[in-house]
């Protein structure tokens, strides 16, 4: 496998992994190395520097690294998370991050049923999962990313 920088003709700039360079040039010729924000096709290898492995890089919190899909394909599914999130949004109370404990007032009947949605931290989650409380994480649409 093997990561590369990419920039399209836009100016924006990606990473996307590669079964090898000859499957990145392979994918480019058939125009299927698409820019994640803006589709396009016109797609070149970016400069990149080499990532030593150092005491400090391995503590450092890992780089969030973007990937090139069929454009076609993603607008649909950011189209459908767009749909359920307005949804939720639009149908449940907005509790904030006191989302666990009104999880669990309406789980252990303190409170009325009604749909929620707020924040929570991992352990948070984790909690309320291992309590059996049924929530979902609300999907993240792309702008939130950037």
């Amino acid at each position: 496998m093997i990561r590369y920088a990419l920039t399209c003709e836009n100016g924006h700039r990606f990473e996307s992994w590669f079964g090898d360079s000859q499957a990145y040039d392979q994918l480019r010729a058939a125009e299927a190395v698409l820019c994640p924000e803006c589709g396009s096709a016109a797609v070149e290898k970016a400069l990149m520097t080499p990532q030593v492995a150092t005491a400090r890089r391995k503590d450092a919190k890992k780089d969030k690294v973007r990937l090139a899909a069929n454009h076609a394909m993603q607008a649909e599914a950011v189209a459908a998370i767009r749909k359920i999130r307005d949804h939720v949004t639009e149908n449940a109370d907005y509790v904030g991050d006191k989302f666990p404990e009104e999880a669990r007032k309406i789980h252990y009947e303190e409170a009325e049923p009604r749909g929620i949605y707020g924040e929570a931290t991992g352990e948070e989650a984790k909690a309320l999962d291992e309590e059996g409380i049924e929530f979902h994480p609300l999907p993240v649409l792309p702008e939130e990313q950037n």
